[in-house]
């Protein structure tokens, strides 16, 4: 009979870490392992994982205790926000926890004997906008945009190098915008926004955004921990529909039971209100194109979402509305 595989997630504490987590656990074909800063932050449903505890992701993080027996790394770990600094301090927080920290990891998972990393990259690697309708695609030129964007290519190359090196098993996904049940961040906001009958500032779009429910993610990465053809490789992933802005924030209006108050103003207008309030890249965030293809990922995995987007933005407005009462 054959061992089961030991599964180290990192960034066991975010909302990725925790679904990722509880999804795979419930596939009953991994031991999961829980990379934590502190255990006491995990809810009660991780009480039966085994957990680790880790210093803040650096180049000086020991990880020899939580790699050990194990045969897979989901690094999900990483800076995604730093607030009060400058874009030179920024970028150097960046580079200090998401590349530098991301690379000492992945050597001591190396010296550790674990076969395979999945890094979890992010969309922006592809750049902030897809122009034309022409969604991007796992082998486009990278161009990204921001410091932390440009922080996960980085963290990407100095990865590849690494492989190539060692030979561990090396594979790369870059998630669009990542909700279901749980979810924080901006997805959050907009809910709260909308649940409190807020008016939305929207202008006439054509636009189409790709989104990804944490169910269809942890799919994939499941197929990835063992997938042969995953070996070495860079997947997009999304639901396989794209809303344009509108038609979300009416699609989670309607879960909500709170029709979207949509107020319709010249797109000049919008922009200089946005700039005024210092908040100009949300024209691209909300306003602006950003589709993927999926095809490379279905063709090699023989993997295709499973769950519905609509049946997902139900249930993540069910659990929103659950934690707020």
């Amino acid at each position: 009979m054959d061992k089961i595989k030991t599964i180290l997630i990192t960034g066991a504490s975010g909302f990725v870490g925790q679904s990722l987590a509880l999804a795979l656990k419930k596939e009953g074909s991994f031991n999961i392992r829980l990379a934590t800063r502190n255990i006491h932050r995990l809810p009660s449903a991780f009480t039966d994982f085994e957990k680790a505890v880790v210093s803040n992701l650096s180049s000086e993080t020991q990880w020899s205790h939580a790699l050990k027996d194990c045969s897979c790394v989901i690094h999900t770990a990483g800076r995604v926000h730093v607030s009060k600094k400058n874009d030179k301090d920024a970028a150097s927080e960046y580079l200090r926890v998401n590349v530098e920290g991301t690379l000492h990891l992945a050597r001591q998972a190396v010296q550790a004997k674990v076969s395979r990393f999945i890094y979890f990259s992010s969309i922006k690697v592809n750049g902030e906008v897809s122009l034309n309708h022409s969604p991007f695609s796992a082998d486009d030129q990278p161009a990204p945009m921001d410091a932390y964007s440009i922080s996960k290519y980085q963290a990407e190359e100095a990865l590849k190098k690494l492989a190539i090196a060692t030979g561990l098993e090396l594979v790369i996904i870059r998630p669009p915008l990542i909700y279901g049940p749980g979810v924080k961040g901006n997805f959050k906001i907009m809910l709260r926004w909308l649940h409190k009958g807020y008016p939305v500032l929207i202008t006439k779009l054509d636009n189409k955004r790709s989104f990804v429910s944490i169910n269809n993610l942890s799919s994939l990465v499941a197929l990835c921990i063992d997938h042969p053809a995953a070996v070495n490789q860079t997947f997009l992933v999304s639901d396989g529909v794209d809303l344009s802005t509108p038609e979300l924030l009416n699609s989670l209006g309607d879960c909500l039971n709170k029709p979207a108050r949509l107020v319709y103003i010249p797109p000049l207008l919008l922009t200089l209100l946005l700039t005024v309030v210092k908040k100009r890249s949300v024209m691209d965030r909300l306003y602006g194109s950003l589709q993927v293809d999926i095809e490379k990922t279905k063709r090699l995995l023989n993997w295709t979402p499973q769950h519905d987007l609509k049946d997902m933005l139900k249930e993540t407005v069910a659990a929103y509305i659950e934690q707020s009462s």
